[in-house]
């Protein structure tokens, strides 16, 4: 298969590498060979020493934002332990479908997969895992509210459903085909902007900003 080419590489070193998903494009090869472009095979093209699973953690397709990855099996294994201790820090921005009125706070709803309909997510008090989102709201524009978002956990949909569930913002991210009005991939209005992490061989914090496109 041939890869595309293009994907913004932020920043890039002999350990790791940082680029910024465009939405639309899966961040893991996906089943059949119609999906296999996406950020991992696209690194993997543009820097032949990446191993051969790279992924750190992952973004939904629709969401753009920061992605690191592993290109060493060390590094990898450091940066995905960092992941799963919560000693990385993350921030994204998104545009709600409506209006909300409280200008921060703190969403706590479990979730778990809907088995009978995946890739859904579904509330669940007694069998979902703990998912917790810090928000803050910065601006009302045209009958839609832009939030930040600071998830403390890293659940499949996690602000998707924190933002479309009635007992989280109440309004769906604008663009979400699952859980809002967006009719296609490429829509959503959500975008991983900030990242945190400790360098896996000079354990320096580094730190990377990138500005959503809407």
């Amino acid at each position: 298969m041939k890869i595309p080419p293009g994907l913004n590489v932020i920043y890039a070193d002999r350990k790791l590498v940082v680029v910024d998903k465009p939405s639309g494009l899966l961040s893991v090869p996906g089943r059949g060979p119609e999906n296999q472009d996406c950020v991992v095979t696209r690194v993997q093209a543009m820097f032949p020493e990446c191993r051969k699973f790279p992924t750190v953690h992952r973004l939904d397709m629709d969401t753009s934002g920061l992605l690191v990855l592993g290109l060493t099996a060390r590094a990898q294994r450091e940066l995905s332990q960092q992941f799963h201790d919560r000693e990385v820090s993350k921030r994204y921005v998104a545009v709600l479908d409506g209006l909300v009125t409280r200008p921060e706070g703190v969403i706590d709803l479990p979730l778990r997969m809907d088995r009978f309909n995946r890739p859904y997510q579904v509330y669940d008090p007694i069998h979902g895992r703990r998912a917790v989102t810090e928000w803050r709201r910065l601006s009302v524009e045209n009958g839609r509210t832009r939030v930040e978002f600071s998830p403390h956990t890293g659940r499949t949909h996690q602000l998707r459903m924190h933002s479309a569930h009635p007992l989280g913002l109440g309004c769906p991210i604008v663009g979400d085909r699952l859980y809002g009005s967006g009719t296609g991939p490429g829509q959503l209005l959500l975008h991983a902007g900030y990242l945190r992490f400790m360098h896996p061989k000079t354990k320096e914090m580094m730190e990377f900003f990138t500005e959503p496109s809407f």
